[in-house]
């Protein structure tokens, strides 16, 4: 296994574990983070069957480590978007396994972003989102202007851009922005079973509903219809949809091989 120094990848059972290992800073986001994440997400996609990523700590991340580099002021905004943050979050978004962000603690700037970039997002109801960056003269990025319209619309996206306030984990799931807050108590038993029930399932079938529903925004009804008519189709031929339908006459749970 890689050894990483800002983060930790575990394995087992066909979950892959990411866990943002910066206590000390709350997990904020460094070169060598952002770096190591994509390299472990990329590797954890192709031993296991669900990749999860959580936080050290009582954060979960803090975002952009202003600290990284010398004066914050100097930094190359652009060019740190485009060469450090593009392909950690782009392996994230075309991880062929299912994703899932278990968010501990705080998810502020561009850790909020990251955590939305997941497929799924478990939030502990100790957490919160945090769209930080007019505070400090910046825009939404990491993603932000592209996930937010999309899972709470435009007026609440607007909103949590333009008043930087936070959105805790409750509103975060009354709003649709992400899949469940759960109480802090059961919060990693929760993103445990939500992770073992992935891991078990028709990996195939996974990779093409998330195909099928991020196409969609871009698609007309005909042309959506067209697009599900083909993915199912391959699903159709696939030996999980047939275990799938014995289990279902047989009257028992199926085992899917995913891959």
């Amino acid at each position: 296994m890689t050894e990483y120094e800002t983060i930790v990848l575990g394995i087992e059972d066909d979950i892959a574990v990411v866990r943002l290992n910066r206590p000390e800073r709350l997990n904020a986001l460094n070169v060598r983070m952002r770096a190591e994440i994509c390299h472990a997400v990329k590797l954890a996609s192709d031993e296991a069957r669900v990749v999860v990523l959580t936080g050290e700590g009582q954060a979960f991340c803090s975002g952009q480590d202003l600290g990284d580099g010398g004066s914050a002021a100097n930094l190359n905004l652009e060019q740190t978007l485009r060469d450090e943050y593009f392909p950690m979050l782009q392996a994230i978004y075309d991880c062929p396994v299912p994703t899932i962000a278990a968010v501990n603690g705080a998810a502020a700037g561009a850790g909020a972003n990251l955590a939305l970039t997941a497929d799924v997002v478990v939030a502990s109801d100790k957490a919160y989102f945090l769209q930080a960056f007019t505070r400090i003269g910046l825009i939404p990025d990491a993603g932000g202007t592209y996930f937010m319209p999309r899972m709470i619309g435009s007026a609440k996206a607007m909103g949590a851009a333009l008043f930087a306030e936070k959105i805790t984990a409750k509103q975060a799931d009354d709003w649709g922005l992400i899949w469940e807050a759960v109480d802090s108590e059961i919060f990693e038993e929760t993103w445990r079973a939500r992770a073992a029930h992935l891991a078990s399932g028709p990996t195939k079938a996974y990779a093409s509903a998330k195909e099928a529903i991020r196409g969609t925004w871009d698609s007309t009804f005909a042309a959506q219809l067209r697009h599900e008519a083909k993915l199912q189709g391959s699903c159709g031929r696939s030996r999980d949809f047939k275990e799938g339908v014995l289990a279902f006459t047989e009257k028992r749970s199926p085992s899917f091989e995913g891959r």
